[in-house]
């Protein structure tokens, strides 16, 4: 969200829409920011505080969030620089969000209920539209003339459909760390080994420049001993991939767009966040809406094959799958005619963009 818009709105006499693409939680989160620096939550002293357990103190003053620990609010916030410029952006940016005529949110009601509640003491419009993939799939159902559009840049692998309709109903873990995260090729390689331990099916989802600084390489070894129940590809359509049978678990990033994809889908998470809103992504799903679990940064081979066997054979995976499915019947609810996010938009039509002043 950029708010150089506002001046521009305001000097020709139009309303100003303020779109922001994370959760309203993480809004929240950068709302408070001044008040973290103001407690001395942060700057860190030194580099030794990401390691000293000072990451693991709660905070249970923001509005609409029960506690969070400091090492699961967005990184941004996580520097020992007391002059961090992209910290003192944040504090600059945020007050300017509530000067917009209207704050759009891809979320629905029923999702962040306790923290749209306190937005709403803090600005006059505030419009969840969300899941705004779902709303717009409903909305253009009949119009095919706009099917070929696409939002990333990355070049789809389709034979992944093909080689998932060969897999059985709930068989197959999906892997994709999303367009940015990078990790090290140790992490890699723990990773493809856990996977390969699991017995289980797999569509893992590799970008050339997954890892940091170097090509990606995995082992002939884990490529031999997964060949026929693995496949790897470069990009595909998440949202088909989510949504076909054969989809039992989703091992990802945490980013906001793959967290409601996977939402609407039923699909239950292996949460990896890696930076940005992706800490407190994870905590909303593992701790708050019951759909995800958790796995270190560091994670080793023996525990992403312990987490993909838990969310696939045992009862937890069957208790977090019913959640999951409960939270896709709520999305599907909030996007249909009568929802909340069906009806903030005729809202936010008639109130912000056909009103002659806000």
């Amino acid at each position: 969200m950029s708010t150089f818009t506002l001046e521009a709105a305001q000097e020709l006499g139009l309303p100003n829409v303020l779109f922001w693409t994370v959760s309203a939680f993480t809004v929240m989160c950068f709302l408070h920011f001044p008040h973290l620096r103001e407690r001395g939550y942060t700057p860190l002293k030194d580099e030794s505080y990401f390691t000293n357990g000072y990451m693991d103190n709660t905070i249970d003053w923001i509005p609409g969030i029960a506690s969070i620990r400091l090492r699961e609010m967005p990184t941004i916030i996580w520097t020992s620089d007391p002059k961090d410029e992209f910290v003192d952006y944040f504090i600059r940016l945020m007050p300017r969000t509530c000067q917009g005529s209207a704050l759009i949110l891809n979320t629905f009601d029923e999702l962040e209920h306790s923290i749209l509640k306190e937005f709403s003491s803090m600005m006059d419009h505030v419009y969840t539209l969300g899941p705004i993939h779902l709303l717009m799939n409903d909305m253009l159902k009949d119009d095919h003339s706009t099917e070929s559009i696409q939002s990333n840049l990355w070049k789809e692998d389709h034979t992944c459909i093909e080689w998932l309709n060969s897999k059985g109903r709930g068989s197959v873990a999906y892997v994709n760390f999303g367009s940015i995260t990078v990790m090290t090729e140790d992490q890699l390689i723990e990773f493809a080994w856990g996977l390969a331990n699991s017995m289980q099916n797999f569509l893992w989802i590799i970008r050339p420049d997954l890892v940091n600084g170097g090509p990606v390489v995995l082992p002939p070894e884990f490529l031999t001993a997964t060949k026929d129940r693995g496949m790897l590809a470069t990009w595909c359509n998440q949202e088909l991939v989510l949504n076909h049978p054969s989809i039992a678990v989703f091992l990802t990033h945490c980013g906001w767009n793959s967290i409601l994809e996977s939402l609407s889908a039923g699909v239950p998470m292996i949460c990896w966040p890696f930076f940005g809103d992706q800490q407190p992504n994870c905590l909303c799903c593992c701790n708050y809406w019951d759909v995800g679990v958790e796995i270190d940064n560091n994670a080793n081979r023996t525990q992403v094959e312990k987490v993909v066997k838990e969310l696939m054979e045992a009862e937890k995976g069957k208790e977090i799958k019913k959640k999951t499915l409960d939270w896709k019947s709520k999305a599907q609810k909030a996007i249909k005619p009568g929802g909340s996010s069906y009806l903030n938009l005729d809202k936010m039509i008639e109130e912000v963009l056909l009103s002659p002043k806000i």
